[in-house]
């Protein structure tokens, strides 16, 4: 499992630079939105992979600590995810505005001579 989750958080980072290296807005964004992906699942997988345990222990001193999941990772990916959500859609509304002023969207605001 680890080593498929590996090729995943690999290609996502992978595709999120290729396309933040695009000169098209759009691009650009969605190039943002799948290394922030990346970055999640890699916060996710340093928490220890691990299916079918309880998150929470049922008291102070009862049961094994190393039995139970982290809730940290998840809750800093749930965090993230919320922030993630916003700066897309800001950058989105930016994207639009900026298409409506220039008429492209052209990262540097002018499409280049053929």
């Amino acid at each position: 499992m680890e080593i498929v989750l590996a090729i995943g958080i690999g290609a996502l980072a992978g595709s999120g630079v290729w396309l933040l290296l695009r000169p098209r807005t759009f691009q650009v964004i969605i190039g943002l939105s799948l290394l922030s992906y990346a970055v999640n699942l890699f916060i996710l997988a340093m928490g220890r992979l691990r299916s079918g345990a309880a998150p929470i222990l049922p008291a102070p001193g009862v049961g094994d600590p190393a039995r139970f999941a982290d809730p940290l990772p998840q809750a800093l990916i749930l965090t993230a995810i919320v922030i993630g959500f916003a700066t897309t859609a800001l950058f989105l509304v930016l994207l639009l505005a900026l298409r409506g002023q220039s008429g492209t969207d052209h990262v540097d605001g002018q499409e280049p001579e053929a």
